[in-house]
């Protein structure tokens, strides 16, 4: 995707809308880590060095990849599950509180006419990686969502019929 991204006011709207999702208990079991400008270069470095240490035979263009996988979009919003204990909240819900907050992110940037991609990847299941990327140990990536302008309408992929995954009690 290229520019322009989304200005200040609209990102604080995607933020805003991100956070309107189910949470029991009102724990917020999620949190926004935002990368625009500078800041996804300097995480593109940091991907580039842990993936250059763990596959010495990485060729430079591969290394330059990696370095480059945050800017590939001018925002990138990582959304980190961040579950909290508490005595009637499982983490399973708080999982997929996070995983909400995801869809309401790609839903309310495709709303405002933006492209968005939920992302993962190697790097969102990546210890060091995400300590560097500021995770806590108990935090997980639940997704990169990469926001900008499509420089082309994108066909959608084969989607399952209804008739396979819908069935009556």
């Amino acid at each position: 995707m290229t520019g322009p991204g989304p200005s200040p006011d609209e990102l604080e709207t995607i933020l805003t809308i991100g956070a309107r999702v189910p949470d029991h208990g009102k724990i917020a079991p999620w949190r926004f880590i935002v990368f625009e400008g500078d800041a996804r270069a300097r995480a593109g470095e940091v991907i580039a060095e842990v993936f250059a240490r763990k596959h010495p035979e990485a060729t430079a263009a591969e290394i330059a990849a990696e370095k480059a996988r945050l800017c590939e979009a001018p925002l990138v919003i990582a959304v980190v599950s961040s579950p909290k204990p508490h005595p009637k909240v499982p983490v399973w819900e708080q999982e997929l509180s996070a995983g909400a907050s995801c869809m309401n992110i790609v839903s309310a940037a495709t709303a405002l006419g933006y492209g968005a991609n939920w992302l993962t990847g190697w790097i969102a299941f990546d210890p060091e990686v995400l300590s560097r990327l500021g995770l806590r140990g108990d935090e997980k990536l639940a997704g990169f969502i990469h926001i900008g302008t499509r420089p082309k309408d994108i066909e959608d992929r084969p989607r399952p019929t209804l008739n396979e995954i819908v069935t009556r009690f």
